[in-house]
């Protein structure tokens, strides 16, 4: 199976190569042909599955005939990361097309935003709460919007996002196409998904399985004990790349502190930081300067970072 067998625009087929695609996963086996007719989608899967392509391929072939400099494209996202990774993955599959994507989210300055909205982009990744408030000063225009797409729609759900998502949804065209994915489905989503979604095609991959190669430990522990026990497995346990994650901001940047104290190259992240903050502090964890990153489960949705050996609940999840 390959890509050929959706017949994609020339340009669209060249930016595949470039990236490397060979063949496509089975969700966008799965996805890609109900996106391209047009259907609303609801697709179960977990992050690496390769739904973000799933979504962008067939959403960058319906852009190359129509009308550029339009907002036509809604992408609705829980974090700035995540955010900025699907905006990366439209661009290097959009590299030999003319077609904009843009990125809206809290931290950072709005003008840099309101000037590349009013410049014109065809597709518009954002997180919910930035985006309702350049909607409220008028900035965006939500009334042309083809397709809605909201990602890790339940985490959204974790984060307080759905009456933002709700109150953006009842600003769009009823007449769309809406794609809706998430890896799980509690009552809410159920709920929300059933409002939106008209007749969907259901795609469902890999939900629930953990991956085969991972191992599992648990070890029970006074809370005074964690700090000395952890410490302990970095000692003693050969690791490559640590993701240690805590309940509360405060926690992670005093553990964060604490290792780095004993000579680990340690680094928090929290929902608090300040966007650059929290793209040096993933940099520098992808690129191998920090070794252990100590994050809120919040603050880490939506990284994508190969390479790591252990995961550590601190706290339970």
């Amino acid at each position: 199976m390959s890509f050929e067998q959706f017949s994609f625009d020339a340009r669209i087929a060249s930016g595949i190569r470039s990236v490397g695609f060979t063949a496509p996963t089975p969700i966008q086996s799965d996805a890609i042909p109900h996106v391209l007719a047009g259907r609303d989608l609801l697709g179960l899967a977990q992050t690496g599955t390769g739904k973000t392509a799933a979504f962008v391929l067939p959403i960058l072939q319906r852009l190359i005939k129509g009308a550029l400099r339009k907002q036509r494209v809604l992408i609705l996202a829980p974090t700035r990361e995540l955010a900025e990774q699907i905006h990366a993955t439209i661009q290097d599959l959009g590299r030999h097309t003319r077609i904009r994507s843009m990125t809206i989210y809290g931290g950072v300055g709005k003008q840099p935003q309101v000037a590349g909205l009013r410049r014109g982009t065809e597709i518009v990744v954002a997180c919910p709460g930035r985006l309702l408030d350049l909607m409220n000063e008028g900035v965006v225009d939500l009334s042309q919007i083809e397709v809605l797409v909201l990602d890790e729609a339940d985490r959204m759900c974790d984060m307080g996002f759905l009456p933002d998502v709700r109150r953006i949804l009842a600003k769009l065209p009823t007449q769309r196409q809406t794609l809706f994915f998430s890896a799980t489905m509690p009552d809410d989503i159920r709920k929300l998904a059933g409002d939106i979604l008209k007749n969907p095609a259901t795609v469902q991959i890999g939900m629930i399985a953990p991956a085969k190669t991972v191992s599992h430990a648990l070890y029970p522990v006074e809370q005074a004990a964690k700090k000395r026990l952890l410490l302990a497995m970095l000692d003693q346990t050969p690791t490559g790349r640590v993701l240690v994650f805590t309940r509360t901001k405060y926690r992670a940047r005093s553990l964060a502190e604490d290792l780095a104290k004993k000579g680990y190259r340690a680094v928090a992240l929290q929902g608090n930081m300040a966007q650059t903050r929290r793209q040096q502090a993933i940099d520098g964890f992808r690129t191998g300067r920090y070794d252990i990153l100590v994050a809120t489960d919040i603050a880490s949705r939506g990284i994508d970072v190969t390479e790591v050996s252990h995961v550590i609940n601190f706290d339970i999840p």
